[in-house]
């Protein structure tokens, strides 16, 4: 294709409903659409869980301190990515059903 701007043949077989590649190649892609949605969910629902634990009030011999506010982030992120993998909020479904519609790919 000449000039300034090429579609790459991967976009344009898409966008006319056929694929390029093995099923291989469409199982992979869809494999990344999956992961990289259920990320998206994660950070999403850590972002919605800051606030929640920011207004946690936790006091001596147990809790508080320098150290818990350092490492209250990696907590609220680390059950986020738990939720998320445990099937999450629908969050990860959307995304995913919009990432490969916009690919040109079905579920």
């Amino acid at each position: 294709m000449s000039g300034a701007f090429a579609v790459p043949s991967d976009i344009l077989l898409a966008q006319q409903g056929r694929t390029a590649g093995s099923t291989g190649e469409l199982a992979s892609r869809k494999q990344k659409a999956a992961e990289t949605a259920q990320a998206f969910e994660a950070s999403f629902l850590s972002a919605m869980l800051q606030p929640m634990f920011a207004s946690l009030n936790t006091e001596a011999p147990f809790g508080g301190g320098k150290g818990e506010e350092m490492f209250r982030s990696f907590l609220t992120e680390a059950i986020a990515k738990q939720v998320a993998k445990s099937g999450g909020v629908g969050v990860a479904d959307t995304v995913q059903r919009e990432m490969l519609k916009l690919q040109g790919l079905t579920e």
